[in-house]
């Protein structure tokens, strides 16, 4: 398929030109020359602006691709140099120089920086929020593009037929993991995905020849199977035209993914504060040489397009620009308190992602559990909920590694795939960015995705993926959600060793926009995941491995419609003399520590939120408080509860603060190690003992 592209290219030359509207290119190209000058000699300058990249010699070819993303199931993801592309979408000037000024409205109402774009556009296809991190948006467009299949072969929605997913990558970009991630996800699924790589030859300083091995990517993908390359000069607009126009069109035919390679030169630094001192004077001459707005203008010319009405199309361009730019100085900064909004779903729906806007609505449930049948395990739990959920709501999917035909390494996904089909259960790929990142494209496309981690340690390639999933209610204003399911097993099971057995759940706490589940029973684990699988958040749900068939997590069935909400601890004994926090796999240990003693042990089930209000209530009441967790003791989350019991409850303290937890060491292997390191019920009793008699 690649080397058929290639032996196209010569035939290309003698095709007929595609038909752009080229006046409108002209003018946006020459609305983004403007919004350049005005920043970097005004604005930037007045301290107006406070991050500038500028997108001279990347504007034209942009602005071409955008204006051929016409199907409105179309979507785009950009990075800090795609603003062309965004006024090629149709988004107000005003909008964008207001938000490189942080001002009132905008991308983000001023909580990111101007250059992280990103577009609901009601009226066709959106821009996909952004990353300041490069190559983090591969792996969502890769999951928009499969969201596009799933709505189309899966869900019947015709509406999908023809419609892409396009991700904008400078050169630089290839050397990441989100782009081979999203490369093999989108080749191996025969997506309808469309990788632009815009090759100016330099990742901010450093030469392509260091990110890409002879310095031309599309050469070194020509035998990567299943993708279709077109590749040129992205100066040239006759060239250009022809390349987008086939690049394009041969996406839409379900031809499966297609890679983009167009040489331009970056006219400016990396960004405004960047002299370009590193490349040498006859390179950045040659740069300007294959400036594309020149070879623009002539092209018009060619097409009987006169001066006058080029010169009327710059001016027109350039009183835009001012017009909006007076808009954009006039507003305000939004409200310093209402940078807390928005963290979480708070009964304002965003504008685009996740099932809520795509008309579900969640079916009656009830918070009491009614019990019945005989006491199940965790996995049968876990299973039998997701089976529920799948059952009753299409737009749920399950992958990960291994949860097809083998049903995962822990059992949990048994027997799904067979009922359900491939296309709703699936396994993936060896790359965990890749999983996290195309549930992201798939949640924000209206899906309800449920991603696995093998185990929690294996997250840690995911971390950026979790992190801009997390923030993008907030860092979009709520236009923009990407509700999930992520479901982690992790902990000891029976031995340890540094690999298989962290928990580390204070991570997922300090993501914020992340809801944490860390159920201890069956009963808890069916309302917690019925709660996120029916939610408006993305969720963490923590397994723990050795609670998935421990007799004392086994619960009955607490209904086909039980859920439970997130914040609501469970007090599961009651005394009079201390109080124990803790939750997952210590909430057994805790309890047995406490058998003989006048004790409160709270089963925290949720770590975001947490339950203050339980805590502190009981601690005032008996008036000495133990958290225990499995966790590392330093940076763990007892020490935020600790914190918050003395700056809360401090004088209703008979006894110092306290906690039993794991050292600051890895899980140990040899099980001797093992249950050393790891609480015991013999260390939680002595320290409860040595609290009561203080």
């Amino acid at each position: 398929m690649a080397e058929q592209a290639f032996a196209d290219r010569a035939a290309d030359a003698d095709a007929p030109e595609p038909d752009f509207d080229w006046k409108r290119i002209a003018y946006l190209v020459q609305v983004s020359r403007a919004m350049d000058k005005l920043e970097e000699e005004r604005l930037v300058p007045e301290r107006k602006v406070l991050y500038q990249f500028s997108a001279r010699g990347h504007d034209m070819a942009q602005v071409m691709l955008g204006s051929r993303l016409t199907h409105r199931r179309d979507a785009t993801c950009g990075y800090y140099r795609s603003r062309p592309l965004l006024l090629s979408l149709g988004v107000p000037i005003e909008d964008a120089l207001a938000s490189g000024m942080g001002r009132e409205g905008g991308y983000s109402d001023g909580r990111d920086i101007g250059v992280v774009f990103n577009y609901p556009n009601s009226g066709g296809a959106p821009a996909l929020p952004m990353s300041g991190g490069v190559g983090a948006q591969y792996t969502p467009t890769a999951g928009w593009a499969q969201a596009i299949r799933y709505h189309r072969n899966v869900l019947g929605d015709r509406a999908y037929e023809g419609a892409i997913a396009v991700v904008l990558g400078g050169d630089a970009s290839c050397a990441t993991g989100g782009f081979w991630a999203s490369l093999t996800i989108a080749t191996t699924q025969k997506l309808p995905m469309l990788f632009y790589v815009e090759d100016n030859q330099y990742g901010i300083s450093v030469p392509c020849t260091y990110q890409t091995p002879g310095a031309d990517i599309s050469k070194n993908l020509a035998s990567f199977t299943g993708l279709a390359i077109f590749a040129g000069d992205g100066t040239e607009p006759a060239e250009a035209a022809r390349l987008i126009d086939r690049a394009v069109a041969h996406v839409r035919a379900e031809g499966g993914p297609a890679l983009l390679h167009l040489r331009v030169p970056r006219l400016q630094g990396h960004s405004f504060q960047d002299t370009q001192a590193y490349k040498p004077e006859e390179v950045v001459r040659e740069e300007w040489l294959r400036d594309p707005l020149p070879k623009l203008k002539a092209h018009l010319l060619g097409l009987g397009v006169d001066e006058a009405e080029w010169d009327r199309i710059e001016a027109e361009a350039q009183s835009a620009v001012e017009e909006a730019r007076a808009a954009a100085e006039a507003r305000g900064v939004s409200r310093p308190e209402n940078v807390l909004d928005h963290v979480f779903y708070e009964g304002e729906m965003q504008q685009l992602g996740g099932q809520w806007t795509k008309g579900y609505r969640a079916p009656p449930s009830h918070e009491e559990p009614k019990p019945e049948g005989q006491r199940i395990n965790m996995v049968t739990a876990i299973r039998r909920t997701l089976d529920q959920e799948l059952a009753i709501n299409p737009r749920v999917l399950l992958f990960g590694e291994d949860i097809g035909p083998k049903g995962g390494v822990h059992a949990v996904t048994l027997g799904l795939q067979e009922k359900y089909g491939e296309g709703r259960v699936f396994d993936t790929s060896l790359n965990e960015e890749g999983i996290i990142g195309r549930a992201v494209g798939m949640a924000l496309a209206g899906l309800m995705p449920v991603p696995e981690i093998q185990f929690r340690k294996y997250a840690e390639p995911a971390t950026e993926q979790i992190n801009d999933c997390g923030t993008m209610r907030w860092r979009t204003a709520n236009r923009f959600a990407a509700p999930m399911v992520l479901r982690i097993p992790g902990g000891f099971f029976k031995c340890g060793d540094p690999w298989h057995s962290q928990t580390n759940e204070v991570q997922f706490v300090h993501n914020p926009g992340w809801l944490v589940a860390v159920p201890s029973n069956a009963e808890d684990a069916v309302g917690l995941l019925r709660a996120g699988l029916r939610g408006n958040d993305p969720v963490i749900f923590f397994e723990h491995r050795a609670m998935l068939d421990d007799s004392w997590a086994r619960r009955p069935w607490p209904g086909d419609a039980y859920v439970l909400p997130f914040g609501r601890a469970k007090k599961t004994r009651s005394g009079d003399d201390i109080t124990l926090v803790t939750w997952g796999a210590m909430v057994p240990r805790c309890e047995e520590a406490a058998k003989d003693v006048s004790a409160d042990v709270i089963d925290l089930r949720t770590l975001v939120p947490w339950d203050r209000e339980a805590v502190l209530e009981s601690v005032r009441r008996t008036r000495r408080c133990l958290i225990v967790h499995e966790d590392l003791r330093t940076g763990g989350f007892g020490a935020e509860i600790a914190a918050v019991v003395a700056d809360e409850a401090f004088l209703d303290l008979d006894a110092p603060v306290a906690r039993v937890t794991m050292p600051d060491i890895p899980s140990p292997h040899n099980p001797v190690l093992l249950n050393w390191a790891v609480p015991s019920v013999e260390r939680i009793r002595a320290k409860i003992d040595e609290l009561v008699g203080f």
